[in-house]
């Protein structure tokens, strides 16, 4: 199983300003990874990069929490009856929403997201602002990567899906399943339950540290490994996958078997209703 690796920027660097090292050999990547520090580092040389990212993500498994890749703006817009502002109910929580960022499978921002929040409904926030506290006395916090999620930004995953020459994030998101089989097999949905408002995608971090626990893959990981009761992920994985899936379910979420990160209150407030309204 692959895994994610951060790996700081004056490192990185340095390995670029001496062409005799090896940056898999380094760093113990495997060639794609390598392949993908280079071409970063390349960027950041030659000063294309964002300057808002200060690790590289170079393979499939995270180690530690990032922050959002862009400040918040200042002004929030008045959001539709009935739904709330994550970071206002639950301001202890890390948030990473790698939709409005490039870091997810379609390899750029999703239609609809258009700043780096998360939004829910107010009966979901309220749910997840219980298994926060359970989990604050337990020493962790919640890290949340995405919540409401516009029906336009579903519809971006369906064209994605559907060009086949579009394969740049294959090796970190999807390196053993076929793109054209990625809605078969359960990993997206024409309609998704997040525009509904009450679906949360999380892990968990350590409150002292800031680390990521190891669920053994990462989010949006398309793969089975992702899957509750994998065979492929470790006894110390399961563990901490069955931490929060007990947290959550105490509070009225249901798990989506083939997604650890994913969860649904049950007594959901809109279960008919696909909302379309932008993130932002």
């Amino acid at each position: 199983m692959r895994s994610k690796w951060m790996v700081p920027l004056a490192v990185a660097l340095s390995v670029a300003a001496a062409p005799a090292v090896d940056a898999a050999a380094t760093f113990g990547m495997t060639a794609a990874a390598s392949a993908a520090l280079s071409a970063r580092i390349g960027e950041i040389t030659a000063g294309t990069a964002r300057p808002d990212t200060s690790t590289l993500a170079v393979s499939s498994s995270d180690t530690q929490a990032a922050e959002p890749a862009e400040r918040p703006p200042a002004k929030k817009r008045k959001l539709p009856k009935g739904f709330v502002y994550l970071d206002e109910v639950i301001p202890a929580a890390q948030y990473d929403i790698r939709y409005f960022s490039d870091y997810n499978f379609v390899g750029a921002r999703v239609e609809g997201y258009k700043a780096p929040f998360a939004v829910m409904t107010q009966q979901a926030a309220k749910a997840l602002k219980a298994v926060a506290g359970d989990l604050a006395a337990k020493g962790y916090k919640l890290v949340i990567y995405d919540a409401y999620r516009p029906q336009k930004a579903v519809d971006h995953f369906i064209r994605w899906s559907k060009d086949p020459k579009d394969q740049k994030t294959k090796d970190i998101f999807y390196p053993d399943t076929d793109k054209s089989k990625l809605f078969k097999l359960g990993y997206l949905a024409s309609k998704s339950g997040h525009s509904r408002g009450s679906t949360v995608d999380l892990s968990i971090a350590s409150v002292e540290t800031g680390k990521l626990v190891d669920m053994g893959g990462s989010f949006d990981f398309l793969g089975p490994v992702s899957a509750h009761g994998a065979k492929l992920a470790n006894a110390a994985h399961t563990a901490n996958r069955s931490l929060l899936k007990k947290a959550m379910e105490k509070r009225g979420f249901k798990a989506y078997s083939k997604e650890w990160w994913h969860y649904t209150l049950a007594k959901e407030p809109y279960p008919k209703t696909y909302f379309d309204f932008d993130v932002e």
